[in-house]
């Protein structure tokens, strides 16, 4: 059991017997009353997302999720191939159980994968990945890093805001949490 001054961001909790996870929570005082908890929480099997007010000082079961670090081998059309780097075994998520991660996975890249009661809820990437510019436009002589961005599009497809010197073949280094450029990799 934990209180309501414990939550935090990505956090689970059991509620009624289902498990959510804590998307926002804000404290709130207001001048007249008790003060609450504001939460936004997803329902980890459904993805469902609402809203819920907790009293402050509130008690709540957290939820027992299992990490396990995973590398990630390879996709089919519908499907993506992990390897657990504890046992060697092979773990096949679906495109639905992937989500938005599908595009910072490539091959080899170690991940987290959370789990709630024997099923995926989640995949935790790294923070920054570091990926080949394969499409882009060409530099013109005198582009700095202050002179403006342009799109590119990295090796798995996701497209970013690179600096105007960045070229096709160069490594950059890319925030997952905000999708943003954050440096060239020499």
């Amino acid at each position: 059991m934990i209180s309501t001054a414990d939550f935090k961001n990505g956090l689970t909790i059991e509620l009624d017997g289902a498990a959510y996870q804590i998307l926002e929570y804000q404290h709130v005082k207001p001048g007249k009353g008790g003060a609450f908890v504001r939460t936004r929480l997803r329902n980890v099997h459904t993805g469902g997302v609402f809203e819920k007010t907790f009293r402050a000082g509130a008690k709540v079961e957290t939820a027992h999720v299992e990490r396990r670090k995973v590398q990630f081998l390879y996709s089919t059309a519908d499907d993506y191939y992990f390897m657990d780097v504890a046992n060697f075994d092979q773990i096949e998520l679906s495109d639905e159980q992937v989500g938005d991660s599908r595009k910072y996975l490539k091959e080899s890249l170690e991940i987290g994968l959370v789990m709630y009661k024997g099923d995926v809820i989640g995949l935790e990437l790294p923070i920054a990945v570091q990926l080949t510019v394969s499409q882009t436009d060409p530099g013109v002589r005198g582009d700095t890093a202050q002179g403006g961005t342009k799109p590119a599009v990295l090796e798995t497809g996701v497209v970013v805001q690179v600096p105007l010197f960045i070229e096709v073949g160069d490594v950059v280094k890319v925030d997952t949490r905000s999708d943003e450029y954050l440096e060239r990799v020499t």
